[in-house]
């Protein structure tokens, strides 16, 4: 019978307790969880207004044109600027709900339990082989999408901005760009050789 280290042994609850500390995240993502629900009720409250505004309705225009800030000459009805600044602005709603997905799902499966998808019919593509360098550039990438889109709202309204806000949203864009890049590229530095021995 071999013998154990009782100074080892007294630090095994220790080690645990540390361990066990990872389901404190569990309600974080709960939250992120209620925050897509938010989302989705935004999603399609625009939607609907989107809908009786086509239909003919000036409160639905009203509250369309009020949403995406659009001071246009013509507020009387639908016209292809307010739609298009709509549609984006779904989009937009469609995009940080994917975020919030991959931060839902990968971070559960990467730093608190694995959630044994395997062979599910619905697991996503990218979850069979997720790690924290895998995730971090998958939401540097999401994040860059989401910042198109606030950027290609913003110039299409661009008479209701001033330059000073063109110039820096075009900057900030242009700085998510340039770390995303250098995350890819750390990560690429980062990963083992292929056919190196682990």
């Amino acid at each position: 019978m071999a013998l154990t280290d009782p100074a080892a042994a007294r630090l095994r609850p220790l080690p645990n307790l540390i361990f066990a500390s990872r389901w404190l995240q569990l309600p974080l993502y709960v939250g992120l969880i209620a925050a897509q629900g938010v989302y989705v009720w935004h999603f399609l409250i625009e939607l609907w207004h989107l809908i009786e505004a086509a239909a003919g309705s000036q409160t639905a225009v009203a509250a369309l044109v009020k949403s995406v800030g659009y001071t246009g000459v013509d507020v009387q009805g639908l016209n292809e600027t307010i739609i298009m600044l709509v549609v984006l602005a779904l989009i937009d709603v469609v995009m940080i709900s994917n975020l919030l997905i991959m931060v839902i799902v990968g971070g559960y499966e990467t730093f608190v339990s694995r959630m044994n998808l395997e062979g599910h019919p619905d697991q996503p593509e990218w979850l069979s082989h997720v790690n924290a360098s895998v995730l971090k550039v998958k939401l540097a990438t999401a994040i860059i999408g989401i910042s198109s889109i606030h950027l290609l709202k913003t110039f299409i309204n661009a008479a209701n901005y001033t330059d000073k806000v063109l110039i820096a949203q075009t900057a900030i864009h242009i700085t998510f760009l340039l770390s995303a890049m250098a995350i890819a590229y750390t990560d690429r530095l980062m990963a083992p050789a292929p056919g190196a021995a682990h």
